[in-house]
C-alpha cells in the first residue's frame, strides 16, 4: 500500500475494525516515511463467472435477470420478496462455489427451478414453462405429473 501523501510503500497498521454495514475492514495506517496517517478499506472481491447463453453468447453474470424471472413466477401468489432475497443469494452463492470462470445458463436455470421448487407449486410451472419452452401441452403435462408425485413423496 503506498502512502497517498508521499508514495511511500512502508506503513504500519494503527487500527483495524469492521466498517459500519460489516462488508469491509476499516484500517487505519501511518506511513514509516512521511508520519501521515490514512484510512485503507478491504472488501472481499465477488468473482461471478460468466455466463454462456443457449445460443453460445457470453455476458456477465446479472443477478437482476435472475429477480426479474422468479419475480415474474411468483407474481400474484403469497410470496413475499423477503423470501426471494435470500433465495436469490443462495443462487449466486452455489454459482460461485462452483469457481468455474464459465457457467452454462441451464445450469442457473436449474437452480432456480429447484429453488421454486421447494418454495411455490405454481412459480415453479410458470417458471418452467418459459424455461424449458414446452412445444406442446403433454410436456406441460408431464413436468405436472413430476411435481404432484414429488409432493405426494415428502408427504
Amino acid at each position: 500500500m503506498n502512502c497517498p501523501f508521499c508514495s511511500n510503500v512502508e506503513n504500519r497498521v494503527i487500527d483495524s475494525r469492521v466498517s459500519k454495514d460489516g462488508d469491509a475492514i476499516r484500517r487505519r495506517r501511518e506511513c514509516v516515511g512521511c508520519g501521515k496517517r490514512f484510512t485503507t478499506y478491504e472488501f472481499v472481491e465477488d468473482v461471478l463467472p460468466m455466463v454462456i447463453k443457449k445460443d453460445g453468447r457470453r455476458e456477465n453474470f446479472d443477478r437482476a435477470k435472475i429477480i426479474t424471472g422468479i419475480k415474474k413466477a411468483c407474481e400474484k401468489r403469497p410470496i413475499s420478496i423477503d423470501v426471494i432475497e435470500p433465495m436469490i443469494d443462495r443462487i449466486e452463492q452455489s454459482c460461485q462455489e462452483l469457481q468455474l470462470k464459465e457457467i452454462p445458463s441451464s445450469i442457473i436455470g436449474e437452480k432456480v427451478m429447484g429453488e421454486l421448487h421447494n418454495l411455490d407449486g405454481i412459480a415453479y410451472v410458470r417458471f418452467a414453462s418459459v424455461y424449458r419452452q414446452f412445444k406442446d401441452i403433454n410436456e406441460f403435462l408431464e413436468e405436472l405429473k413430476d411435481l404432484l408425485n414429488t409432493k405426494v413423496k415428502r408427504e
